[in-house]
């Protein structure tokens, strides 16, 4: 295969877009939300992976949480990993890492991004269909499970688990 062939098989292949987010809770375990001012529904701190520097999930996940909320923190291990098919757009691979506990410290120091975020609340478990729309509702639920049960990454489509 010359070069130019190769150009242009990787120019047919399809597009898929990335996102990566963190999930945070309290000593309760109640979950942090931020409200988007740009959609409906309240979404984790994350965000789009930036391809074109070369970021790593991870990376982008860190990224978009000391933009979003101010906090730089070590993430932990990765929880759920879902493909989103898209309607209008290509699929999306979100990745969901550990964000931790936060402690009162942690809370107050939170700063939003004004840009994008209107606030912030913290959710108990069973409330959190009340704020998060499709699958992310879902993928929560699952990284959730999977910090319960000290499982292994969550593999979801759609915010439904495949992988049991």
């Amino acid at each position: 295969m010359t070069t130019a062939d190769y150009a242009a098989y990787i120019a047919g292949l399809p597009r898929v877009l990335a996102g990566a987010a963190a999930l945070f809770r309290d000593a309760e375990g109640q979950v942090l939300l931020v409200e988007p001012n740009y959609r409906e529904g309240w979404v984790l701190p994350g965000g789009t992976i930036e391809s074109e520097d070369g970021e790593a999930p991870r990376q982008g996940a860190w990224r978009e949480t000391v933009e979003e909320i101010g906090l730089d923190v070590r993430l932990g291990r990765l929880l759920a990993v879902d493909w989103v098919r898209g309607t209008g757009r290509p699929p999306i691979v979100a990745y969901l890492y550990d964000g931790g506990v936060l402690t009162e410290d942690d809370l107050k120091a939170i700063r939003l991004q004004e840009e994008e975020l209107l606030s912030w609340r913290l959710v108990a478990r069973e409330e959190l269909d009340e704020y998060l729309l499709g699958p992310l509702h879902g993928r929560v639920l699952a990284a959730l499970d999977v910090l319960a049960d000290g499982s292994g990454t969550a593999e979801l489509e759609n915010g439904v688990r495949v992988d049991r």
